[in-house]
């Protein structure tokens, strides 16, 4: 990952500046717990600060030329040590954790700082994160160690709170839309992407890239079809769960979310010009329903990472879907 990258995200420039005052004033962390959703730019925040602690260049850090900075962007760093989850795994194993932390504890290799990169932290498991508390508490010298995790992390608190905590929040809206046009040169709506990405600019290119405008044309079609009766929901939960299914979700809370948004505001619900405007009992049950269906939608995607069978979860919330709908 180009490190530099991060430089060039305006929502990352607060804690770029924090990290350099620190640094400046000689209290530079020795861990940090970097906070944010997909899409705001968590990996290119740790990369960056991976090259901050390794470059070998006095006047400006990361420089991206000198030794340190061009083995660390061929990903060939000797003092810089990754750990994420493996291929097909449900979390971050103990026997990772332990190979991190027996690399920490060697000499660096260049006579600088050593760096151990934890990505997605909140898949550690309980073993994983009791052997790495004692390398939080007692660090070995000129040691960086780096977190990241979602803003809704289950991470114990006795790891989280040795670190120092960097949020990164999601741009303003019209800061964002300005970032994406400059980004892309599209001067397209971004008003969608955004929204489904909840406002994290790169997840919203991502989304763009990946045909948008076609999986909101499908997921209306499909809870319209849901809502008339007309489709099987084993097969809806089957092709939900196949093709993307936590965007389908997060789509699916979008979706509900402006039903209520309407529904408050007495308008008409302009995804399908449905009038919305019921009697006040009528009007109470159904916001309800939505609320709780909202939450159910909430809760599937934060449960999906835990290895649960998610086709089945479809249509346990598919069901509840057409109970809403119809």
């Amino acid at each position: 990952m180009d490190f530099l990258r991060a430089e060039s995200l305006p929502w990352l420039a607060d804690p770029l500046g924090r990290i350099r005052r620190a640094a400046a004033s000689g209290r530079l962390p020795h861990s940090l717990l970097i906070l944010g959703a997909p899409g705001l730019g968590t990996a290119q925040l740790a990369a960056w600060m991976s090259a901050f602690a390794l470059c070998e260049c006095r006047e400006r850090r990361p420089c991206g030329a000198c030794t340190a900075c061009t083995l660390l962007r061929a990903d060939s760093h000797p003092d810089a040590h990754v750990v994420r989850i493996e291929e097909d795994a449900q979390q971050i194993k103990v026997d990772q954790v332990r190979g991190l932390i027996e690399a920490l504890v060697q000499k660096s290799f260049r006579g600088g700082y050593k760096v151990g990169l934890i990505e997605g932290a909140e898949s550690l498991n309980a073993n994983g994160a009791n052997a790495f508390l004692k390398t939080l508490e007692e660090p070995t010298a000129d040691t960086l160690l780096i977190l990241t995790a979602a803003r809704s992390h289950r991470l114990p608190a006795t790891v989280a709170s040795r670190c120092l905590r960097l949020a990164i929040h999601a741009p303003e809206p019209v800061s964002a839309r300005v970032w994406l046009r400059a980004e892309t040169g599209s001067e397209r709506n971004w008003d969608a992407a955004l929204a489904l990405a909840a406002g994290a600019p790169l997840l919203a290119i991502e989304l763009q890239e990946k045909g948008l405008p076609e999986l909101d044309a499908e997921m209306r079609g499909s809870l319209q079809q849901l809502g008339a009766g007309t489709i099987d929901l084993t097969i809806l939960a089957e092709r939900w769960a196949r093709t993307e299914p936590l965007l389908r979700v997060a789509w699916l809370e979008n979706w509900i979310t402006s039903r209520i948004v309407a529904s408050l505001a007495g308008e008409r619900f302009t995804q399908t010009a449905e009038p919305v405007g019921l009697p006040a009992d009528l009007l109470k049950a159904k916001m309800r329903s939505l609320y709780a269906l909202l939450d159910a939608a909430g809760e599937f995607r934060r449960l999906a990472p835990t290895g649960m069978n998610q086709q089945l979860a479809l249509e346990v919330l598919l069901l509840r879907s057409r109970s809403v709908f119809s």
